[in-house]
């Protein structure tokens, strides 16, 4: 095979791999064909507009050009290709699609950041099991009587949530089951077993929805959930157990049912809809006071703020007691911002910089469902990962990634995907990342897998009392605990969805959002989860080690983690056939975790022979 112009991804080419530190010196070498007489690299500054070049020198005493430029002392977002002389004095750009003309090359990209705010190391390295409070775990019926909104509470924890529209047509997600933060508590040593360091609880503010994104009291944890006692005790416990506790920030827009908005007067404050004299009117940008508004999506109850607004960053952000703070204070220990991408970045980079003054470890994860370290939303590159804002962000591309491959897509496609991921990300924000397979904002992951390639049924009734036939919740759970082999092995905090190990399953919210299944799970797959959790825990090559491709072909997919002379390697079948493979192995054997099955190693290889819809974790 022919060596390539310019692979950025070679250490033959470019050095250090990835994002760099700001300052840093990258040195590019490039080996144009033999017609090539010279030329120039040509940077492009995303953030302060500016061009620059540099001139290609001949490498000293071999083939090729080369070129050394230190990075900007800011951080920023390069774009940067090539312009090529001819010995006969004609040009040619080399970009990522080849040599082209001008202003066709696809440009490289290089992401600077600033490494002086450390990332904590404690996310990365543990399992996360992301929790929707009201459906995880309940130790009696509550009674609604007092609390905001109009509730119903389910009697029966296994009844079928509402899911129909009401007269109005809308959805309010009024009903609840209960689950509470006592419940979350007693089922703690559950969690352990898992394996799990983070707990990632749904927002747990007082809220008139089961979803509680439509906040409407920051400073008061929904009183169905529990109280702020109730919350110190459960990180309190949490931590004991060596489980850190991440809340859910939602602060780009608020309940219209809310202390700040009040369009309902259910507070006795003075709202931004019931006054402009209200304290929170400049929160909100009105059109038409107080009926049009700006709202997330268009949707009219969930009014959007104003980020830019003096009070609102006081009380969010600055305050001696802000909502960031206290509620660190209270026990938390990270923030997940719900949509990031309609954030401000001076916003996130501020709420970074107050974590870090409360609690100098604690973690701040964005929802980004593209690739963070390039991504635009409305008309502007975001800075979430150059090194002030967010410390990772949720993987969406991994899961879109992971899925492809899981349901007959090249293994080679999510190798591609990844190693994009890495080198566009810094470092820290890789191994940083929150990867999974499911969220409260997609199908169940197991129905999606298990009733693959079949389309969804049309209508709202059929998808809510739709079960997967054996046959699909068999070829489901296979293909879950191949996928949880790569979610358990790759860089990255691997994510649990409440109850995916227990055999949950269900289409779109509402239907994704069922209560646990208490006395009804899958035992098998628990078990699976709980020793994936284990060798987690227990192996530090998977937590931090290097990353290491060693097959991505078809249905086989097979890399190893790498740390001080530990290695395991994740080896899987996605497809329906056996799928062999060869690969370097460091000693005389290799054992499969999951299993006990022992490999021989000849002359510094094995072989296997993995069957359809299956995995191996090599240590």
């Amino acid at each position: 095979m022919d060596r390539p112009i310019f692979d950025s991804r070679s250490p033959q080419c470019k050095a250090p791999f990835g994002a760099v530190p700001c300052g840093q010196p990258i040195t590019l070498t490039l080996f144009p064909p033999a017609d090539c007489a010279g030329g120039v690299l040509v940077l492009h500054l995303e953030f302060t507009g500016l061009t620059r070049e540099a001139p290609l020198s001949p490498v000293a005493g071999g083939e090729g050009y080369t070129v050394t430029y230190h990075a900007p002392a800011e951080p920023e977002l390069i774009w940067y290709c090539f312009r090529l002389e001819r010995r006969d004095g004609s040009q040619v750009w080399l970009g990522k699609n080849g040599l082209c003309g001008e202003g066709q090359a696809a440009c490289w990209q290089q992401t600077v950041y600033d490494d002086a705010l450390s990332t904590p190391e404690w996310f990365g390295k543990g399992v996360t099991y992301q929790i929707f409070p009201d459906r995880f775990r309940r130790t009696a019926v509550p009674d609604p009587t007092g609390m905001l909104g109009d509730r119903v509470v389910h009697q029966n924890w296994e009844e079928l949530m509402e899911y129909l529209p009401d007269e109005r047509g809308e959805i309010r997600n009024r009903d609840f089951f209960g689950g509470s933060l006592m419940g979350i508590e007693e089922k703690l040593p559950y969690l352990k077993e898992l394996g799990v360091s983070t707990l990632y609880l749904c927002p747990i503010f007082e809220s008139d929805s089961n979803h509680r994104y439509n906040t409407g009291d920051y400073d008061k944890i929904d009183p169905m959930l529990g109280t702020q006692e109730d919350f110190t005790r459960l990180c309190r416990k949490a931590h004991a157990l060596g489980i850190h506790v991440m809340l859910d920030g939602v602060f780009n827009h608020t309940g219209n049912n809310s202390r700040y908005f009040n369009a309902l007067g259910s507070y006795p404050s003075l709202g931004a809809a019931q006054s402009r004299e209200s304290p929170y009117y400049p929160w909100y940008n009105f059109q038409e006071w107080p009926r049009r508004y700006d709202s997330w999506w268009g949707i009219h109850t969930l009014p959007a703020v104003n980020e830019s607004c003096p009070s609102y960053v006081h009380f969010i952000i600055e305050g001696d007691d802000s909502v960031i703070r206290r509620w660190l204070r209270a026990g938390a220990d990270a923030w997940r911002l719900d949509v990031a991408d309609e954030l401000p970045d001076e916003f996130i980079a501020r709420i970074r910089q107050v974590m870090m003054e409360e609690k100098r470890e604690s973690f701040l994860l964005g929802e980004v469902w593209e690739d963070g370290s390039n991504k635009i939303a409305y008309s502007k590159r975001r800075k979430y990962l150059l090194g002030r804002e967010t410390h990772g962000l949720m993987n969406y591309p991994f899961r879109v990634s992971a899925m492809d491959y899981l349901r007959g897509g090249d293994a080679a496609a999510f190798q591609e995907a990844m190693e994009t991921i890495r080198e566009n990300y810094p470092r820290p924000a890789f191994y940083s990342c929150m990867n999974m397979l499911g969220t409260h904002d997609n199908p169940r992951i197991l129905t999606l897998l298990g009733t693959y390639p079949k389309e969804a049924p049309p209508t709202r009734t059929e998808r809510a009392y739709y079960r997967m036939t054996p046959e699909e919740y068999h070829r489901g759970c296979r293909l879950l605990q191949t996928g949880a082999i790569i979610l358990y092995a790759f860089p990255g905090s691997p994510t649990i969805f409440y109850g995916d190990e227990a055999g949950m399953e269900g289409y779109e919210d509402p239907f994704n959002r069922g209560t646990f299944p208490w006395g009804h799970e899958d035992r098998m797959l628990q078990r699976r989860f709980a020793l994936l959790g284990s060798l987690r825990s227990n192996r530090v090559s998977l937590q931090k080690g290097e990353l290491r491709w060693l097959h991505a072909q078809g249905h086989g997919l097979a890399f190893a983690r790498i740390w001080a002379g530990e290695t395991t390697v994740a080896a899987t079948n996605a497809g329906d056939e056996p799928v062999f493979m060869t690969f370097e192995w460091p000693g005389d054997l290799a054992t499969d975790a999951l299993t006990g099955q022992q490999f021989l190693s000849v002359e510094g290889k094995i072989t296997i022979c993995l069957p359809p819809l299956d995995g191996v974790l090599l240590v």
